[in-house]
């Protein structure tokens, strides 16, 4: 398979490297591309310097206008997989073919890593696990089957979801309503455990104040969701 793996990244020059050497090393033979997300600092340079693929957006678009890139870009550039990971250091290129197995065997099109399939190995913060918890059990009911980590943005899609997604993606905190929108368009999604880790670097903008902002907007725009038409 042509593979792409997509770094989205706004400010990671601390973990970047890090997380090329780690791909490097666990998938050789993928090509990586690092959206920067309009950094103010060396994410650039830094990506550029270690030979991966960069694309510099002009200014900050947020987490979904650098994955919709990487998504563009996917599409155009004929890659059978996408696979999302995050430029923070907490995802593992060792994780990666966990991933691609379901895609492999043709029993989904999207492949979601879980951080809590495996109980006790993935603490996160309380306010953090309260919301995922709630975003959860919505999505359960919604796609009609279990969803644990609604927010992980470790993910991988093959060619009919990354074409799906270059022409349709939500912005800002996309990663729960996205499986909203595939769910509509019928496509289908797995999860598989997979081990994860703190960000090695940069600074998170998850708070608890912005998480409580953050919850209550997804779930009004999961539901608006509910209603939109999807091409």
């Amino acid at each position: 398979m042509k593979i792409l793996i997509i770094v989205p990244a706004f400010n990671e020059e601390a973990s970047l490297p890090g997380v090329l050497r780690d791909l490097r090393e666990q998938m050789p033979s993928a090509d990586v591309l690092v959206v920067n997300d309009g950094s103010v600092d060396s994410t650039s340079r830094t990506a550029r310097d270690r030979g991966v693929k960069v694309v510099d957006l002009p200014f900050n678009l947020g987490i979904g206008g650098a994955v919709q890139t990487g998504y563009l870009y996917a599409a155009h550039q004929g890659y059978d997989v996408a696979v999302q990971f995050d430029g923070d250091g907490q995802h593992l290129g060792t994780e990666i073919e966990k991933l691609l197995k379901p895609l492999e065997e043709g029993v989904a099109e999207i492949v979601i890593g879980s951080r809590f399939l495996v109980p006790g190995a993935y603490k996160a913060p309380l306010f953090r696990t309260v919301g995922i918890w709630i975003f959860s059990v919505v999505l359960s009911r919604i796609l009609s089957t279990a969803v644990t980590d609604s927010t992980s943005g470790f993910r991988a899609a093959n060619r009919k979801a990354i074409e799906f997604f270059a022409r349709m993606y939500p912005d800002d905190y996309p990663e729960v309503e996205a499986l909203v929108l595939a769910h509509k368009a019928e496509l289908r999604m797995t999860e598989v455990p997979v081990a994860m880790r703190e960000r090695t670097g940069g600074k998170s903008s998850i708070t608890p104040v912005r998480s409580v902002y953050y919850m209550t907007k997804v779930l009004m725009a999961i539901f608006i969701d509910l209603l939109k038409k999807v091409r």
